[in-house]
């Protein structure tokens, strides 16, 4: 674990990079990882938001059901995911990027 740096981690996932590459940040979450720079990842919260916003089976109990389609920052991949789910990488992704662009903010600002 020390070739990492976490960043944040939830009930549903972890976000890190590795010290050799800080302009990627790793987010894992239901066995399966994106590596992603900043933009990437800012344009999947997008996505993760607009699926918060869409309706879903109000009257449905099941617990697992994946009714939501949430767009990835790949054209090809579609991911199945619940309200719950979606409520999660919205924390999971918005704590990462504020902790990382506060982290970059310090660091850069200690340099000078």
């Amino acid at each position: 674990m020390e070739a990492i740096e976490l960043i944040y981690r939830n009930d549903i996932g972890v976000s890190f990079y590795w010290k050799d590459n800080k302009n990627k940040i790793q987010v894992i979450f239901r066995e399966m990882g994106f590596h992603l720079d900043v933009i990437e990842l800012k344009l999947f919260r997008e996505k993760v938001v607009e699926g918060l916003a869409e309706s879903y089976c109000k009257e449905c109990r099941a617990k697992n059901c994946r009714s939501l389609l949430l767009k990835t920052p790949s054209e090809k991949i579609d991911l199945a995911v619940n309200r719950e789910e979606l409520e999660q990488l919205n924390d999971l992704m918005g704590a990462t990027i504020l902790k990382f662009e506060m982290n970059d903010y310090l660091t850069n600002f200690s340099a000078n």
